[in-house]
């Protein structure tokens, strides 16, 4: 079954193109490396919730839990909470659209 991560926080405002950098040129690409899909990236434009939600999904939960506990994981979301506030990580099966 497969499963989904959410990733929500908000960009310093002062980092944001290093985000960008990093998110674009690094991030991704070794998430898909590992065996995560890229499936949405939302942007919050009014409102009291994150600023962005990234989602990412498994082929199934044991993948999944095996890459959130890996070393290349752990650097990597080290790495990213550098850039951004608030950071909340959840895994959940999946559906498609939007999900909190």
């Amino acid at each position: 079954m497969l499963v989904q991560l959410l990733l929500t926080y908000n960009v310093k405002d002062e980092l944001s193109e290093e985000y960008r950098q990093f998110v674009t040129g690094e991030f991704l690409p070794e998430v898909q490396r590992m065996g995560l899909a890229v499936t949405e990236v939302w942007f919050t434009a009014y409102g009291d919730y994150p600023e962005r939600q990234t989602e990412l999904v498994s082929r199934d939960e044991e993948t999944m839990w095996s890459i959130l506990n890996s070393e290349e994981w752990t650097e990597l979301e080290t790495r990213l909470r550098g850039f951004v506030n608030n950071f909340g990580r959840k895994v959940i099966p999946y559906q498609p659209g939007f999900q909190m």
